[in-house]
């Protein structure tokens, strides 16, 4: 059967929010490693929704690579064929793509899950973990579509993640052994971005410290899938890298890092605006920190505030009392920081009183 021009075979159905699955016949051969957890399935979620077609899938997936993919048809196909060989099972979710991305990867053995319109790189990562945790899946490995990063490194990613139990292992940029051409400006902004992550999560020792905050290589165990595909919080856009790190520390997943290549000489890389992107990662950040830390993220710059008011009043009042004339600059000043100060200290108290009643 046809649905919406696509080839369908062992799974079709429909997921929330407009999303429609094409799951292909064709299972693929999984490479050894990924053999070796592989287990049978009765019925899983994903097909429980599928009855229709009268099929089930036979294996429960040790290892499902996911890739987000937005206009990518001109590189889908050979990143699908690359990564079919060391998973169980493909995914691509494809972002209200305006090509043939859906149909490229599904013809090169990918199941494709479409988007209707473009909802964001965050929107498309939520759908690979629901998809990923409705087939039970033990591993998902999530990787980019434009051929940045090489496949063959998620073996050593899934190897590193059983050996040590780790909830998430990230392919690192610059971790020990890592290689990318990254241009100067990237690897100063992402320096930026990475203090600026750290810290908001308290990772201040160096064994603590996330050295590729950013990266979109990454793998994710049983208990993470399971957590992220039931969490809201993690945001539609570029940001939810950072919120996946934030969803981590909330719950005490353990996060590895593995040293990877990365190229940024390929054709169709990626497109984003670092300068728009690094504003709203930090501007992302700062509010997280705020939501979280309410009390010293801004009732301390409040109280700092506040005692610069003080002191400009005193100041000027000193100044008046000795020249008879008020001065607009220190006055100015006085009521900025007054202003300033008590409404922050406001605000922290009230973010810091709902966090206390959402606890309850």
């Amino acid at each position: 059967m046809t649905d919406g021009g696509f080839e369908t075979g062992s799974l079709t159905g429909r997921s929330g929010d407009g999303l429609e699955l094409v799951q292909r016949a064709s299972e693929g051969t999984p490479a050894e490693y990924a053999n070796a957890e592989s287990t049978p399935a009765e019925r899983t979620d994903a097909t429980a929704g599928s009855s229709s077609t009268g099929a089930t899938l036979q294996r429960t997936p040790s290892v499902v690579i996911g890739i987000p993919a937005y206009n990518e048809a001109n590189s889908i196909a050979s990143v699908v064929k690359s990564a079919s060989e060391f998973g169980d099972r493909v995914i691509v979710v494809d972002d209200g793509s305006r090509d043939e991305t859906a149909l490229v990867a599904s013809e090169a053995g990918a199941s494709v899950i479409q988007h209707e319109y473009n909802r964001g790189y965050g929107a498309a990562l939520k759908t690979l973990f629901q998809a990923a945790d409705q087939q039970g899946a033990r591993h998902l490995v999530i990787l980019d579509a434009d051929n940045q990063h090489d496949p063959a490194d998620v073996p050593r990613l899934v190897a590193a993640q059983r050996e040590n139990d780790t909830e998430i292992v990230i392919g690192s940029r610059f971790g020990d052994g890592a290689s990318t051409n990254a241009p100067p400006y990237r690897r100063a902004g992402l320096f930026v971005v990475n203090a600026l992550t750290n810290m908001s999560i308290g990772a201040f020792r160096p064994s603590k410290r996330i050295s590729d905050t950013q990266s979109g290589f990454r793998a994710y165990n049983r208990r993470a899938i399971v957590g992220l595909a039931e969490d809201a919080a993690i945001g539609s856009h570029m940001n939810a890298s950072t919120d996946i790190l934030y969803h981590a520390h909330q719950r005490g997943y353990d996060i590895d890092e593995i040293g990877i290549d990365v190229r940024y000489d390929v054709e169709n890389a990626s497109s984003y605006d670092p300068f728009s992107h690094g504003y709203n990662l930090v501007n992302n950040i700062s509010t997280t920190v705020q939501n979280a830390h309410p009390l010293l993220s801004l009732g301390l710059p409040g109280l700092v505030s506040l005692l610069f008011g003080v002191s400009g009043t005193y100041w000027l009042v000193a100044d008046y009392l000795a020249t008879g004339s008020l001065s607009f600059l220190l006055t100015t000043l006085s009521a900025l920081f007054w202003f300033g100060g008590f409404f922050a200290c406001i605000a922290a108290v009230i973010l810091h009183a709902m966090r206390v009643a959402n606890r309850r």
